[in-house]
């Protein structure tokens, strides 16, 4: 690999001020709108990373000692005890390697309505997601097409640099993570325009899912691999679905069962009668038996909602509510009477006050 201080054409010992005037001068003669040549568009490549190295005076001391540093050197003095114990149990970066660009992408998390009908056989959506995905112009390498990274010249791929310190056990060699290539052992020297060097970008995308018979609100469901993809060509986060059921304006839920309010007339309590009920997922026949009392249930087996874990399905819990009334012509009220002057019903008396309906059908439902 060429000497920077060759590509820039200074020596050495080269103040700041004349790094930067020689750099400049060949930038204009080397620049693509200048010089459109391959050639040309190579040598200011070289050009500009020579000048980002020996223009930061720490990279550039970094780079006079060879990426390793040494005894006597810049950077001497009382090492921390983390070094020393970096040293002695090995846990520098040097014996590690270099970094990796690719990482494995976050978690996401997507909260998911769906309705109570919806919950009893499961359902499918089809969901969009705005995440990160993979570059399609560089497919993760981070590099613009036909290029790939270059070793870092001043730790020489190792991604950390190696320096002697002075410490209470006398001179230790310590590592730390190369700033040049933040410990990646490589440089990008010309990085994809289109995810400028990340090998992702954000995009939305249409994630498939399918969302089980059974769930309640809460619950959350793991897609593997479907979440956020990784920098650099990382593999997939997951993503997880937390699921809200929407409340139904006629059924409620008690685990896998279902719950409604029946309300009958007067006159189908006393002598019965067969109704149908229009459920969640079809009708249903109900028998009223004669003498139907209102906070009574009525139980239609294997109604209910599917059981998430487990076989079956849970009930369909109709409470009943008789209806008295209100408004009657004058020979109804007369047939009324008739009905109680024949009846001969006790008359009222007190007894222990007894909760509202709807608690009672509650107690009941829940019991």
């Amino acid at each position: 690999m060429a000497d920077h201080y060759e590509v820039l054409g200074v020596s050495r010992d080269a103040t700041p001020d004349e790094i930067k005037k020689a750099y400049r001068r060949l930038a204009r003669e080397l620049h693509p709108d200048v010089n459109p040549g391959a050639e040309a568009s190579e040598r200011f490549k070289q050009v500009t990373h020579a000048y980002d190295v020996l223009s930061d005076p720490k990279q550039r001391e970094q780079y006079d000692l060879g990426g390793q540093g040494g005894f006597g050197g810049a950077g001497q003095g009382f090492g921390g005890f983390g070094d020393i114990f970096e040293t002695f149990f090995g846990a520098g970066q040097a014996s590690r390697g270099p970094r990796s660009r690719r990482e494995r992408g976050q978690d996401a998390l997507i909260r998911v309505e769906v309705g109570l009908d919806e919950v009893i056989f499961g359902t499918h959506r089809d969901i969009e997601v705005d995440t990160a995905v993979v570059c399609e112009t560089c497919h993760g390498s981070c590099c613009q097409p036909g290029t790939s990274p270059v070793t870092c010249d001043i730790c020489g791929g190792t991604g950390s640099i190696q320096r002697s310190v002075r410490s209470l056990l006398g001179n230790v060699m310590t590592s730390s993570p190369c700033g040049t290539c933040r410990g990646y052992g490589t440089i990008i020297a010309t990085p994809c325009v289109t995810c400028q060097g990340q090998g992702r970008v954000r995009a939305r995308r249409t994630v498939p899912v399918d969302v089980p018979a059974g769930v309640d609100t809460g619950v959350r469901l793991q897609m593997p691999g479907s979440g956020e993809a990784g920098p650099a060509g990382g593999p997939n986060g997951d993503l997880y679905l937390e699921i809200k059921v929407r409340n139904h304006e006629v059924f409620s839920r008690n685990g896998d069962d279902l719950l409604c309010t029946l309300e009958v007339a007067m006159t189908d309590a006393i002598l019965g009668t067969t109704t149908s009920i229009r459920a969640l997922d079809g009708d249903v026949e109900v028998e009223l038996k004669p003498g139907l009392q209102s906070g009574e249930i009525l139980t239609v087996k294997d109604r209910g909602v599917t059981r998430l874990r487990g076989s079956g399905r849970g009930d369909l819990k109709v409470g009943v509510q008789v209806v008295t009334p209100t408004k009657l012509s004058a020979k109804e009220r007369d047939l009324i009477h008739q009905f109680a002057s024949s009846k001969k019903a006790p008359a009222p008396e007190l007894s222990h006050f007894q909760q509202g309906l709807f608690a009672r059908l509650r107690d009941r439902f829940l019991g």
